[in-house]
């Protein structure tokens, strides 16, 4: 696939209202594993990879045997979600009107699999995402740049025609490392300074206030084919 220039979309927290479910399974997780980690830790952490998630809350010389045994737990618990995940005001909305607009849309999450698959279900904009880069695409994870920059690849445009929109630390941090235009969102509930100083170009409430705000974003101005 090609296109001239490329909206690339973060999943969790940007287009689907997940992250405080992520909180609460990872916390799950963690505590059958015998750790005690708090719920706001765990908050700045989800956007990471599971393995850099783990080694971010629990630090670099954890025992990583403990490894598969949480992300499958955070994934089984997570997993009973599925059928009720929600997409967040006006998410398939932007994606359609950016569409019309010349965007190819493409996703770039740490999800893979059977949830992105139900993420894809409760965003409902199928017809107009050309792909996704996935955990399963890359070796590392935001805020490395390797997402986006797969992302990228998929739409077939350099970093100077595209943008990134997200809602966490590491999604700002994988944007900047790539070049591209980093837009965030508080939906994810970081607040708006972190995500300024992250290297956030512009920031909105959420997918419908970016979408009430296209014509005067950086989608209409900086970012031209």
């Amino acid at each position: 696939m090609s296109t001239e220039r490329a909206a690339i979309f973060d999943v969790d927290g940007t287009l689907a209202d997940t992250n405080h479910l992520h909180i609460v399974t990872w916390w799950e997780a963690f505590r059958q594993a015998g750790h005690r980690v708090p719920m706001r830790d765990i908050h700045r952490a989800v956007g990471l990879g599971g393995g850099d998630l783990i080694a971010h809350l629990l630090g670099e010389d954890h025992d990583p045997e403990d490894d598969k045994q949480l992300v499958a737990a955070h994934h089984a618990l997570y997993a009973t979600y599925f059928d009720r995940l929600a997409a967040l005001d006006g998410a398939g909305d932007l994606l359609r009107a950016l569409a019309g607009r010349g965007w190819g849309i493409v996703l770039a999450t740490s999800a893979s699999g059977t949830e992105l698959s139900a993420l894809r279900r409760a965003i409902d904009a199928d017809d107009v995402i050309l792909g996704a880069a996935s955990a399963d695409d890359v070796t590392d994870g935001k805020p490395a740049p390797d997402p986006v920059r797969h992302a990228r690849e998929l739409a077939g445009v350099p970093a100077e025609r595209a943008v990134f929109v997200g809602d966490s630390l590491w999604d700002m941090r994988a944007a900047v490392r790539d070049g591209v235009v980093p837009v965030a969102l508080l939906s994810g509930g970081i607040p708006r300074t972190d995500l300024e100083t992250a290297g956030a170009r512009e920031v909105y409430r959420d997918p419908a206030d970016l979408l009430g705000h296209l014509e005067s974003s950086v989608f209409a101005r900086s970012v031209r084919p």
